[in-house]
Order: structure tokens, then sequence, then C-alpha cells
């Protein structure tokens, strides 16, 4: 049977209570909300915290409105909440295609968009989602908070910018009106991890010229889940099938993914210019060019 190591736990009453009591702890001491991926870590033993801190009752972490300018998505909102969002979905229907395939019902309903984001699994897809976005995170510890663009957010595998006494509160994306957005994946079976996935936002100026252009790859090898070299080919040209090939081509040669039980890497890297270039030719169909 798999019983985790004993641990002392707390249910939080407030972010100061977080953090007073992720000061006290250090690096021994977890934040729980759905707990999909660190009850099983537990289980096995990987992970074994010294304090659990729950954080379930911290109400105001949660929701997703448009404030000055930007989709602001507190770190407690459940994936179902951020799935039901006619907001979220309005200017950003990228969110709603990563949540759709996202696991299932039961950790929909649990699982929360911080607690994703944080775990930065290679795999996951949240994170190439808001690298994509150019969202920023904001983050509250001892000194204060402190915002943390998601480009510089993640610094490998399971590894983010979010210090021992620090807890995530919310991301924020700003708004680009006019701009179009999808992300598609390719997994082995409904609700499983990323074989591999990308991400795209695309602004258009009259022409159908990309003015600005966002591209994230999940499951690939990118430890930012960045297409950096692919973004900047396709800025300033016309969103046509030979620009989002050509920017395909670039996020298959520069991405860095590792043969596992998903596929090899030759496999891994011919999907990820494929789903780029599908990822970008759904975003520039959402699209308003700057005509209109």
């Amino acid at each position: 049977m798999q019983v985790p190591a004993f641990f002392e736990y707390q249910r939080a009453t407030s972010v100061e209570h977080v953090v007073a009591l992720l000061e006290r702890f250090g690096p021994e001491a977890r934040i729980v909300a759905g707990g999909h991926s660190l009850i099983p870590m537990m289980k096995l033993r990987l992970a074994q915290p010294e304090l659990l801190v729950d954080v379930n009752d911290l109400h105001e972490l949660s929701g997703v409105s448009v404030v000055d300018g930007q989709l602001r998505i507190g770190a407690l909102t459940r994936h179902a909440e951020l799935l039901a969002s006619a907001v979220a979905g309005e200017h950003f229907p990228i969110l709603h295609d990563a949540e759709r395939v996202i696991a299932d019902p039961v950790v929909r309903n649990r699982g929360t968009v911080g607690g994703s984001v944080c775990q930065a699994d290679p795999s996951e897809d949240l994170s190439g989602v808001f690298t994509a976005l150019r969202t920023v995170a904001v983050v509250r510890g001892p000194d204060g908070e402190r915002t943390v663009p998601m480009r510089e957010f993640f610094r490998g595998p399971y590894e983010t910018a979010v210090a021992p006494a620090e807890i995530l509160v919310e991301l924020r994306v700003p708004l680009r009106p006019g701009a179009g957005s999808a992300y598609v994946k390719v997994d082995r079976r409904a609700g499983d991890w990323a074989v591999a996935a990308a991400g795209a936002v695309v602004s258009l100026g009259p022409g159908r010229v990309v003015t600005e252009v966002g591209i994230g790859l999940t499951a690939v090898g990118d430890a930012d889940f960045t297409a950096v070299e692919a973004e900047d080919l396709l800025r300033g040209e016309v969103a046509d099938e030979d620009a989002f090939a050509a920017a395909g081509a670039a996020a298959s040669a520069h991405c860095r993914p590792v043969a596992d039980q998903r596929g090899p890497v030759d496999y891994k890297r011919h999907l990820a210019g494929e789903l780029t270039v599908r990822a970008l030719r759904a975003a520039a169909a959402r699209a308003h060019d700057g005509t209109t």
C-alpha cells in the first residue's frame, strides 16, 4: 500500500498566513489545493514535505475578470471555472482550447490553474499557453508582491521563479483587441499528457501582416515553453501558408525533445512543426486584421 510519510497539516486563513507558514518551514512546506500531482508523489515518497498548507479557503485567489486592460485569473481558479468563463473564451479562445484537453472532468473540477503552472511539468498544457499569451505572474512573499513575466517564470523541469516562502496569487494576461489565439495537442488518449502541443497568439495589421505573435510549445524540451525563433521569423510577414510553414520549420529545428514512451525524437520534432502550423492557422483565422 502506498502511504505518505508523516506530515503536519495547516488550513490557511489568509495569504499572509500562507507566507508566514512557508517562511517558517522553508522548502519542507508545500501548498496544496487540488493535490492531483502532489498527493500521488507523496504516496510514492517522491515528495516528503513536513507541512501541507491547504489554501482552499482563500476564495480571494479564485475567479476570472477583466481589470485595467488585463484578463486576471486567480491562482486558485479551478480548470472547470476557466473553461466555463465566457470572458476568458471571448478574449482568448486558446484558454478554452487547452482546458478542454486537460485530464478529465474530475481533475478539471478540483485542479487549479496556479497549481498546474507551478508544477512546471514539461508536458503541462497551460504553461505553453500562458507563455504564448505573454502572461505576467503575480507572486507574494515576505517582502510583498512582485511580478514575473511568464517567459522568465519557468527555470527548468519542475522549477519556477517562485521562491520557497512565496505563493503565486494571480496570472494577468494583457488584452489584445483583434488578436486570435489557438491551442492544438496530440496525446495518446483523451486527457493524457501531451506527446507534443503548440499554442499561438497572432495580431494582424493591414494586409494581414503579422504585427505580433506568441508561440508556446509543450512537451518538446524547451525549458521556457517558447518558440522564439519561429516568432521572430513570422513577425512582419503576411499571415499565409508559406509563412506558417517557415515558422513551423523553425519551431521544429530549435526544439529539444527527448525520446520516451510517447515517441522518438524525430517524431516529436515533426509534431512540433506541424502543430505550430496548425495553431498559427487557427489563430490567424480567429484574428481580425487592422483594416476592420
